[in-house]
């Protein structure tokens, strides 16, 4: 898997590759939770992106608790407040000039969260590789793959069209497929993914933000992440367009 994070120094880290699902209970770290590791100056393969770095995973330790939501998510939004936060746009400028490839955008207007059919089997060469650990790595546990994608529509303050961007987000796939154990129904399980995803975490109490990510080697900027505390001040009546459900 790979896993984007912010340094105590503000700065952003993609980690790639990690294991996490090998990894013993100890460095099986969540979300919104510090740890330490050694990092080489420079991502797996030939990923050159700015922010992209080469974990040593033996180095990894978690320290504390996740942070927690208590007081309008003020431990969390103490660090993600203080990052700086883009546009679309500028962010596809900022990959031009010097590699940029992780940021944080605050939507002005959330139109819709679409779900499409996707295949039901992994790509041939990505099984072939599952299949190659088998033989050769540790005993694999099963990987199941959710048949739909799921993008956000928005708008922000400089778009002359609303973005449409996939969402990566690893909560939403967890999300799917407890659904799916519980309902025994993935068309159902995926509009309560949309409930979740969109009704709940794009409403206007919200102050929503998507942590964005490109696509090695594409440029196509994905969300990877949603951060949606409460309005510390209610947002005006009417600055929020009221968006279509299905």
């Amino acid at each position: 898997m790979c896993t984007a994070g912010i340094t105590e120094a503000g700065e952003w880290v993609r980690l790639y590759p990690i294991d996490y699902r090998y990894r013993s209970r100890q460095q099986q770290f969540r979300k919104y939770q510090w740890i330490t590791i050694n990092l080489l100056p420079y991502g797996h393969g030939n990923d050159r992106r700015k922010e992209s770095r080469k974990p040593l995973l033996d180095t990894m330790k978690v320290l504390g608790s996740p942070l927690d939501t208590k007081k309008k998510w003020a431990a969390r939004r103490e660090i993600i407040d203080r990052m700086p936060v883009y546009t679309v746009n500028q962010l596809k400028t900022l990959h031009e000039k010097d590699r940029t490839s992780l940021g944080i955008v605050r939507p002005v207007r959330i139109h819709d969260l679409i779900i499409e059919p996707a295949d039901s089997e992994w790509k041939p060469e990505w099984q072939g590789l599952f299949d190659q650990l088998r033989l050769f790595g540790p005993p694999q546990k099963p990987l199941r793959k959710i048949p739909f994608k799921f993008s956000y529509v928005f708008e922000c303050d400089d778009s002359s069209k609303p973005h449409h961007a996939m969402i990566e987000d690893w909560e939403l796939g967890v999300l799917w497929l407890n659904e799916v154990a519980r309902l025994g129904d993935e068309q159902q399980a995926a509009m309560n993914v949309k409930r979740k995803f969109f009704d709940e975490i794009c409403q206007p109490s919200k102050d929503t933000r998507f942590f964005m990510g490109t696509v090695f080697p594409y440029n196509t900027w994905v969300v990877l992440g949603v951060f949606w505390p409460p309005h510390l001040i209610p947002p005006p009546v009417g600055d929020v367009v009221q968006a279509k459900l299905f």
